[in-house]
């Protein structure tokens, strides 16, 4: 595949970094990218400040015209298209919609080089390539299934990722929990690494604010069906949230929620559920080119929506047995 052009960011510093570093600011504007790497562009001179190469430490006062031209991450020239299917439930000249099915890893990384939704993405649109992580902006767990969005440009990419700082990209999912949710509301606590066991996140004061509001759907015997709104989107956000609570989600390994008695209770053709019962439900935002609010919802996977059948078929079952109908 040849190397596509050079591509170049261009930016206007907003009044509130007023006084800030440059690289601080860019940071924030510019979050596909660390700090540290933005630090080394300012040092290879791939940043310009009002036409002028920026230089470490450099300030920057509100209304100065930025260029940047990002470098290729040296991982990032090793992805590869594959003819890999996707369920595109929405696609125009700037945005993709997938419905991502669980077991597909979103993004490359340590175990899992190939056979990702990126490499899916670089095959259906070569153009992506020129697009930072082809595009993604937002992520789903490997087992988590539903709803993302993808840029095809680099504006899209930039409204999209403004759009989930202000969080204004609304993203409901349905969680089947343990334990019985006696009502609605909703978690504020900050989300981090794990102090110990650093593949894990966990609620802890020195994370990143991170909230999550829930509402109760349907009760079963011995778990909860919720739709959960992320108001914010950190890493495993869900998850973490309803296990500090008390409820992890049903079949979540990382998280506590190898719930046995509930399996055996579903009935015999559903020995477990092996992942963590979320699903991306509904995503709604704001079309990155037009004035106008879209949104898009997607049906329950097949494992998901058979657990739920079994689990209110085991319900009815057990109201009968107390209730007999009368005759």
């Amino acid at each position: 595949m040849p190397e596509p052009a050079e591509t170049i960011i261009e930016l206007t510093i907003p009044s509130n970094h007023a006084g800030a570093r440059l690289d601080q600011a860019l940071a924030q504007l510019l979050p596909d990218w660390s700090r540290s790497r933005l630090q080394t562009w300012i040092r290879e001179k791939r940043i310009r400040v009002d036409g002028t190469e920026a230089v470490p430490k450099q300030k920057v006062w509100s209304g100065e015209k930025i260029e940047v031209k990002p470098a290729r991450h040296p991982i990032e020239t090793g992805f590869v298209p594959e003819a890999i299917s996707l369920d595109i439930v929405y696609e125009d000249e700037a945005l993709i919609v997938i419905d991502k099915p669980a077991g597909l890893v979103v993004h490359p990384g340590s175990g899992n080089w190939r056979g990702t939704m990126l490499n899916a993405l670089l095959h259906h649109a070569a153009q992506l390539s020129a697009i930072p992580r082809a595009g993604i902006v937002h992520r789903l767990d490997k087992d988590t299934s539903g709803l993302l969005v993808v840029a095809k440009t680099l504006e899209a990419q930039t409204s999209l990722v403004r759009q989930l700082q202000k969080h204004t990209v609304k993203r409901d999912y349905l969680a089947l929990v343990l334990g019985r949710v006696p009502a609605g509301g909703w978690v504020d606590a900050p989300v981090g690494r794990h102090p110990v066991q650093r593949t894990k996140m966990a609620v802890v004061a020195s994370g990143k604010e991170a909230r999550t509001h829930y509402e109760v759907l349907e009760k079963f015997d011995d778990c909860t069906l919720l739709r959960c709104s992320l108001e914010t989107g950190r890493t495993h956000q869900i998850r973490v949230h309803m296990h500090s609570i008390g409820h992890p989600l049903l079949g979540d390994a990382v998280y506590g929620g190898k719930p046995k008695r509930i399996i055996q209770n579903a009935g015999p053709s559903l020995p477990g559920f092996p992942r963590q019962a979320l699903h991306a439900q509904r995503l709604e935002l704001s079309h990155p080119q037009r004035d106008v609010r879209m949104a898009w919802e997607a049906a329950l996977p097949e494992d998901m929506n058979r657990l739920l059948l079994m689990l209110r078929e085991n319900r009815d079952r057990k109201l009968h047995s107390i209730h007999p109908a009368k005759t």
